[in-house]
């Protein structure tokens, strides 16, 4: 289907998104080989796009290819650590090859960023089970005071046993087989869930089982190295069985038993024996913000009605947090409305997601709110009602990378206000902020932003100073667009000190009328040095 020989002759015949779409569309009914295909054919047409990148990622964990799964999810956080999808698919990666802290780490990292995204939460609650229900293992290692490296040996031996390993030992006869004969695997209590967890491979497990107890075989000297072999599989069995039992932990069963106490007489036969809302609206959800993430508006704002429409006939018994999800479904519209131009529009599904949150006093969801509303107002030019909003979320803000960008916002619009003191306080906050997150990307924008303010209160020498600090910034983070955009503006304050100079010797103005000896193209400097300060990610 994908990568012909016709395709090799003749170029890719579709784009990036069509290939992309194809692939995600695919991968949901389960074609993982050909969603496969379709999405390596997507990057192809735009090499190391990370949502492709992403998408190929889930793709390969469904398949069973962890580790490349792992490989595709750490080239899309390359050029951006912090990118929430690439932090989920790698977590989601370390766990499948049973990493489980590492895994915790990313889940963490992912919900400190994205604090109102569910998933990392339930990551944080799946990966923190599975490491609980090794500590037993983890208990047997002890410390030896033996004043050499026996203790350290013994924790690699067993980091080697905890990733489902099994030192190979060698036999040197009958007499030793009997002897390791005790710590072969013991089948676990439960059968029948084991001949759930494993399938096909449980008649496998008790084919090795019976095999290991066979005394005939055992005390055959020529069996050994075979006998090693029916060790190693019913332990792998064993392992993998206890693994896969921890794919649903006691917290997802809980919240399963929860969502599920529907009464029969309420619920219609359709959905009774449809799949699980909770799995299939998360799926939706999805769908919806990458369709975004790719500048498909449209497709995200239809897929965002038909989730409403999904979503709606349920009864809060059926859906316990049916109204959180319809709030947020309106933050989805409101952001597929706004890309779209529709500012009307976005502003009352905004309007109703704060509603909902106030509501419900859902403190992520009112942040959330908040925040849309207040980049709406920004776009709009609002600039009063982008401030009053994003000073309502500010208390709400949990790390300090997010009030830097708060900060830094605020000051932007009192600067495009005229209230140039503000926005120099505003500034300071954001980079004392920046500092305190140690990122440099918004220190540069900060300082930006406060030589700005300085211009405009005409203090020039400090000006300067912020400019130059600004400067060494952008060396140190590599942009050399920034850099050579803060030199023109050096260069252009430079000029009208000496011209402010020549005016104070001579008494006579040599400018041009209003804005004298204003920097040719000095308005509106800070968005060419550092960037569209809107926030990459859509907060839905």
């Amino acid at each position: 289907m994908y990568g012909n020989e016709d395709d090799e002759e003749d170029g890719p015949k579709s784009s990036f998104e069509t290939y992309l779409a194809e692939g995600e569309k695919l991968s949901n009914k389960g074609y993982y080989q050909k969603a496969l295909e379709a999405i390596t054919m997507a990057l192809e047409l735009k090499s190391f796009d990370r949502v492709a990148l992403v998408a190929r990622s889930k793709v390969h964990l469904q398949m069973g290819s962890n580790t490349t799964a792992l490989d595709d999810a750490e080239l899309s956080l390359k050029d951006d650590k912090e990118f929430v999808k690439g932090l989920y698919a790698k977590a989601e990666a370390l766990y499948a090859m049973g990493d489980f802290e590492y895994a915790l780490m990313y889940y963490h990292r992912g919900n400190k960023l994205r604090p109102e995204l569910e998933e990392f939460r339930l990551g944080i609650q799946k990966a923190s089970e599975a490491i609980d229900n090794c500590i037993g293992e983890r208990a047997a290692v002890k410390l030896k005071n033996k004043g050499d490296l026996s203790f350290f040996a013994a924790q690699e031996e067993h980091a080697k046993k905890g990733k489902g390993g099994v030192k190979k030992k060698k036999f040197g006869g009958p007499q030793q087989v009997q002897s390791n004969r005790a710590k072969v695997p013991s089948k676990p209590r439960n059968s029948k869930t084991v001949k759930q967890l494993l399938g096909e491979l449980y008649a496998d497990r008790e084919y090795l089982e019976k095999l290991s107890t066979d005394t005939d075989f055992v005390h055959g000297h020529q069996n050994v190295d075979v006998y090693h072999l029916v060790r190693e599989g019913l332990t792998y069995l064993d392992t993998r069985s206890e693994f896969w039992q921890q794919q649903q932990p006691m917290y997802a069963r809980k919240q399963e038993r929860e969502l599920r106490k529907w009464k029969p007489a309420q619920r219609k036969p359709k959905k009774k024996e449809g799949p699980d809302p909770t799995v299939v609206i998360v799926q939706k959800l999805e769908e919806i913000e990458d369709a975004l993430d790719v500048g498909n508006a449209e497709e995200s704002l239809e897929k965002a009605k038909d989730c409403m429409k999904f979503v709606e006939p349920y009864s809060e018994s059926e859906l316990p947090n049916k109204e959180d999800i319809i709030g947020q479904l309106h933050g989805c519209l409101g952001n597929a409305f706004m890309d779209l131009g529709r500012m009307e529009d976005a502003q009352i599904q905004f309007e109703k997601d704060l509603q909902i949150a106030l509501a419900r006093q859902n403190l992520d969801a009112k942040s959330r709110a908040y925040d849309n509303l207040g980049r709406l107002h920004a776009k709009s030019g609002n600039y009063f009602k982008a401030v009053e909003n994003w000073t309502e979320k500010l208390p709400l803000s949990k790390t300090a990378l997010e009030k830097t960008w708060l900060y830094h916002e605020i000051g932007r619009c009192h600067l495009e206000m005229g209230n140039y003191d503000d926005a120099h306080d505003f500034g300071e906050k954001a980079l004392a902020a920046a500092h305190e997150a140690k990122d440099q990307v918004w220190e540069l924008n900060s300082s930006v932003l406060i030589a700005q303010a300085e211009v405009k209160l005409d203090d020039l020498a400090a000006a300067v100073e912020s400019f130059e600090r600004s400067q060494r910034l952008a060396q140190l983070s590599g942009d050399r667009g920034a850099e050579e955009a803060i030199q023109k503006a050096l260069e252009d304050l430079n000029a009208k000190m000496v011209q402010s100079l020549h005016v104070d010797s001579s008494g006579e103005a040599e400018g041009n009328g209003d804005g004298e000896g204003e920097p040719e193209g000095y308005e509106g400097e800070a968005e060419s040095v550092t960037g569209n300060s809107d926030k990459e990610t859509h907060n839905t």
